[in-house]
């Protein structure tokens, strides 16, 4: 089987990329990581990488004058290694529009809200403060506006009444770490085809259940 090669962008610890390295070592997976990429050298992902065996590479945009200069670092480094699809993980850096467009509809990011609500930073500090009942995670395929582009997988995740930022972002992180395997299984597969903006996947059912939050109670109960 051939297997889709993977290059992962990081930032930090990079909990989204170990559970891409759980599922490519998963037999069939038909994905696997032939390169990880940090722009910053302390990132905790990389040690994790470089111990199963995952070639690694710092390139640090603080050595860039140019945003443009640091995403050609990055593009040559991702070519040189045969990559694919690239999937940021937690990756903390905007992207240029040149950079995007070069690996359109192979670059994947994952963003723990359901877009289009909540975009940007401090996701979870929005989602608490509007008052919403369900949120959760989309893995999608970039565009150059933030966190926009084809929706491939979202996840729901009920917001609890005594929840902060911290016991929210577990309950997310938890259902991302589901999402973003899936997901590029999925391309992998070759089950994705993008039309008018819209990611079609083929022969995926949906999901039979509604999640209500919060639950209504039996007739009478208090």
């Amino acid at each position: 089987m051939t297997r889709l090669k993977l290059g992962v962008l990081i930032s930090g610890r990079g909990s989204n990329l170990r559970a891409l390295i759980e599922s490519c070592n998963t037999s069939g997976y038909p994905a696997e990581i032939v390169l990880v990429l940090a722009n910053r050298p302390d990132a905790a992902g990389l040690g994790f990488a470089a111990e199963v065996g995952i070639a690694t590479q710092v390139i640090d945009h603080t050595e860039y004058a140019e945003r443009a200069a640091f995403d050609a670092a990055l593009d040559r480094a991702l070519r040189a290694a045969g990559v694919e699809l690239v999937c940021l993980a937690g990756f903390m850096r905007l992207l240029t529009a040149g950079f995007v467009a070069s690996w359109r509809d192979a670059l994947v990011n994952i963003h723990p809200s359901l877009l289009p609500s909540f975009r940007g930073l401090n996701t979870h500090r929005k989602t608490l403060a509007a008052g919403v009942r369900i949120t959760g995670c989309t893995v999608h395929y970039l565009r150059p506006e933030t966190d926009t582009g084809p929706i491939l997988v979202q996840a729901a995740v009920p917001v609890l009444a005594e929840d902060d930022e911290a016991s929210l972002a577990a309950r997310v992180l938890a259902a991302e770490h589901r999402c973003y395997p899936l997901a590029v299984r999925l391309i992998a597969e070759g089950r994705v085809r993008v039309e008018n903006e819209r990611a079609i996947i083929d022969g995926a059912p949906a999901g039979d259940l509604t999640l209500i939050n919060p639950l209504p109670t039996p007739s009478g109960s208090s």
